[in-house]
């Protein structure tokens, strides 16, 4: 191709307000609002709140709430698509856990639902059904996942790494957001009336929207709409309230203007962010001031008649957004009777006919973390040129934690035991981090920021990271079970704001970002033991055109109870272990630097020519033999026939006759056991020597090659390290 296009092939929408686009089209055009009282589950304390809760029919009863809702608007954004998409990017916030908190309430120890808690089993779930064959990541960065998604979806069509993706976002009401919600008084009882002089706060709800992007040859003359670009950033402020003066709303809008190549006067309409809350709606507003002056486009939020969908509401708003485009009508702005003075914006009360070409759609959320995303018209949108997308980005700077402790502690202790696995005391690496700045952090949190910080002090000057990408299998246990703890032992009465708050999975790179003062892209994904792999890939693919230095840190902390009913390897018996590891990159390189790289993310079990595209994607039988002096395996004890069989067949394949290196057999079994082999691979590579107790054979040399890290079992991965 010489040009470019992204093209929205298809859009299915689940809300409170309907099954399907036509629906909630037309419940938003009409004013309909969604909220009612709270039914999907009891409150045993104080009034009910109105919520937005979707009205579907379970397809799945075999899977929870989420998955469902997902799976639903996946059908109908590929109705008429000639096969699966290529691959699956979805964000989330909370997974299966209104499944996994009735087995608490029951106390069902064996709960058979906590299969399902992860957030990544929702994507998983859905790839599954469609048969994706290739990448499936799960991006959780609190309400603005579903742009965010976008985002990488775009720049993942932009690198041919696939041809059809299915984008977006899907949350379900659980106790766990509806009482956390409520303990920030962040919920108006009397519903969400955004922009308003009288607003009070947010309307919880739940849905599910999806997008298939599809890259397309410019001289391809559909008149289909268009994701022009994206744009993202991160507040480095405060865990839950955003910059006073809009300042990382105002850089992702920026981004995505400069993304699509698009000025700010182009802009036709804008789908504000709009919850509802005194300060999201007022920092919004003057991010717009600062953006457009005083040439604004006529704007509104749907939040007012859908509620807050959460990690759902940027794919829903984007999926409104094309069909606002194409029908020439922009939403009025449901709930908002006497708009706010202070706002000194004018927003559209009722729907308003005229032409659109261009939709700006805004998504914001805890953490900071903020995603803009530009739509448009055929015809006004520009192809793009696809030069050669490099994955390869230079390590500066890396550190790791595992039992035995730092990089230096963890090699020696494998060099001399074999064993590196176990639980690292805090006090063994949080002696460099200030008390006062971490006093309301639990495991977690502290250990990815004493990673980022040793990962920083690894490199040296100049500079700090911009952009942080974290990622982590399960997210914070120990908040996760402190505050459903607490709310059983209170027969729900009482939540902690500050357990709620740390408990998603986002919360620790808000706090490395914060620390740093980081305001470039802030992404979480979880995919369980393919986390590191995912964040690897992900950050290849957001920071192409950057060349400031960010930090890629892996971490997931053991729990005693919550680690043995949700991860299947830990649930084999195994012995307690956790940790994680940090890398400070960058795409300026030199050739003496080490390189790291994703270059392969499949669907085994969806894919029956996974092993073929593997070695042809690493560049053939002669290039693994000549460039890869050991391979570092990952097999999760859960998957180990499957694993050792995939293992097997590509060491005859690809005819590769080097130490095989067993990483999880030292490391213990954590989700993110990936990262800290990647940081003792660029370790072992920069030494150039592999030292004895890692391989059978004893210590050797690497002559110059590099480590090649292959995940086996559901997924198929592959880092490069070189």
């Amino acid at each position: 191709m010489n040009g470019i296009r992204i093209c929205v092939a298809g859009i299915g929408l689940i809300s409170p307000l309907g099954c399907g686009v036509s629906e909630n089209w037309i419940a938003i055009i009409t004013g309909k609002r969604g909220m009612t009282p709270l039914k999907l589950f009891p409150v045993a304390q104080g009034s009910v709140l109105p919520v937005g809760e979707a009205h579907i029919h379970r397809v799945d009863p075999g899977v929870p709430r989420t998955h469902n809702l997902a799976f639903l608007a996946a059908k109908e954004a590929l109705e008429g698509s000639p096969g699966p998409p290529d691959a699956v990017v979805i964000g989330g916030t909370t997974g299966g856990m209104l499944e996994t908190e009735n087995c608490f309430k029951a106390a069902d120890p064996a709960g058979t639902w906590f299969r399902y808690h992860s957030q990544s089993s929702v994507a998983e779930y859905v790839a599954e059904k469609l048969c994706c064959p290739g990448p499936v990541i799960t991006v959780s960065t609190a309400c603005s996942s579903g742009a965010v998604a976008i985002k990488i979806a775009v720049e993942m069509l932009r690198a041919a790494l696939a041809k059809r993706v299915l984008v977006g976002g899907a949350d379900s009401l659980c106790r766990m957001t509806y009482f956390g919600f409520r303990s920030l008084q962040l919920i108006d009882p009397a519903g969400a009336k955004p922009l308003d002089t009288a607003r009070h706060g947010m309307t919880l709800a739940e849905g599910a929207g999806m997008l298939l992007l599809e890259a397309r040859d410019e001289t391809d003359g559909d008149e289909a709409c268009e994701i022009m670009g994206a744009g993202l950033s991160c507040d480095a402020y405060h865990p839950t309230s955003p910059d006073p003066q809009g300042k990382g709303a105002l850089t992702a809008m920026k981004a995505a203007l400069e993304d699509a190549r698009v000025p700010a006067p182009a802009i036709d309409y804008i789908s504000v962010h709009g919850t509802g809350t005194v300060d999201n709606d007022l920092t919004e507003a003057r991010a717009l001031h600062a953006l457009f002056g005083e040439k604004m486009p006529p704007l509104s939020s749907m939040k007012g008649s859908m509620g807050h969908t959460l990690a759902a509401s940027g794919a829903i708003e984007a999926g409104i957004a094309v069909r606002t485009i194409r029908e020439g009508l922009m939403p009025g702005t449901t709930g908002c009777v006497q708009p706010d003075p202070r706002l000194r914006l004018n927003p559209l009360i009722e729907p308003l006919e005229r032409p659109v070409n261009t939709v700006l759609s805004n998504a914001f959320g805890f953490g900071g973390n903020n995603a803009s995303v530009v739509i448009g018209r055929r015809g006004v949108a520009h192809s793009r040129d696809t030069p050669p997308n490099s994955p390869y980005l230079a390590v500066a700077g890396s550190a790791c934690i595992s039992g035995a402790g730092d990089i230096t502690a963890t090699i020696q202790a494998v060099s001399e035991k074999g064993d590196c696995s176990g639980i690292l005391p805090e006090k063994n690496f949080c002696s460099h981090l200030r008390s006062r700045s971490i006093r309301r952090f639990r495991r977690l949190s502290r250990m990815a920021l004493s990673l980022a910080i040793s990962a920083r002090e690894d490199a040296g000057p100049p500079d700090d990271p911009v952009s942080v990408l974290f990622c982590s299998g399960w997210g914070p246990l120990s908040e996760t079970y402190s505050f459903l703890d607490r709310l059983k032992s209170s027969e729900e009465s009482f939540s902690s704001p500050t357990a709620f708050v740390n408990s998603v999975h986002n919360a620790p790179a808000g706090h490395i970002a914060v620390h740093f003062r980081a305001t470039g892209p802030n992404i979480t994904t979880t995919g369980g033991d393919y986390s590191f792999e995912q964040s690897l890939m992900t950050a290849g693919l957001v920071l192409r055109k950057s060349h400031v230095p960010a930090l890629v840190v892996g971490a997931d902390e053991f729990h005693e109870t919550l680690s043995r009913k949700f991860d299947r390897s830990v649930a084999c018996g195994v012995p307690p272990a956790d940790g994680g590891g940090a890398l400070l990159v960058t795409r300026s390189q030199r050739p003496s630097d080490t390189r790291i790289a994703a270059l392969f993310f499949e669907h085994a079990t969806n894919n029956a020519s996974t092993m073929h595209s593997l070695i042809s994607s690493l560049g053939g039988v002669e290039r693994i033999r000549t460039s890869y002096g050991a391979l570092f395996a990952g097999i999760p004890v859960a998957d180990e026939d499957l694993g050792r069989e995939q293992l097997e067949t590509f060491c005859s394949t690809a005819g590769f006759q080097g130490p095989v290196i067993r990483y999880r057999r030292f490391t213990g079994e954590f989700a993110s056991a990936s990262a800290v082999a990647a940081v003792m691979g660029v370790a072992l590579v920069r030494d150039g020597i592999v030292p004895g107790g890692f391989a059978e054979s004893g210590a050797f040399e690497l002559h110059g090659k590099g480590i090649l890290m292959l995940g086996f079992g559901k997924f198929i991965t592959a880092v490069e390290i070189i």
